[in-house]
């Protein structure tokens, strides 16, 4: 259930981020790509592409089918990007100097008393 739950959320998440959710629109391009075989016999799928990717859009009687090609348009997606910025280098300065003594402590030695020393009563008796 988890992994189904992972799969879930990274592909919402993969959808609502980047432009993945253009491949949903792939059938288009094959739909397309008939009526343009439709109209020239000769076309082939490379020539289809190069055309609507490569060379300059050109305002056509088909404009509108071509921008509903996938990647064609970038308005659906949400990304935000957000710069850290780190400086070169960072200075401190202290106003007035400031005097640290070292304070000296004392023990007592009954502070420190082994636990093996304690632990000692609640051993049974051992014999010779």
């Amino acid at each position: 259930m988890k992994k189904i739950s992972a799969i879930f959320f990274f592909t919402v998440y993969l959808f609502s981020t980047t432009e993945i959710h253009q491949l949903l629109k792939l059938p288009l391009i094959f739909q397309h790509f008939s009526e343009h075989h439709h109209d020239d016999d000769h076309i082939t799928l490379g020539e289809f592409l190069k055309i609507h990717y490569l060379d300059a859009p050109v305002k056509d009687k088909d404009h509108d089918k071509d921008m509903q090609l996938p990647f064609k348009n970038t308005g659906d997606c949400i990304s935000a990007i957000s710069p850290a910025f780190i400086p070169v280098s960072i200075q401190y300065s202290v106003l007035e100097p400031v005097e640290i003594t070292a304070k000296k402590i004392f023990f007592l030695k009954d502070h420190f008393l082994l636990t093996s020393y304690l632990a000692n009563i609640w051993q049974p008796p051992k014999c010779c």
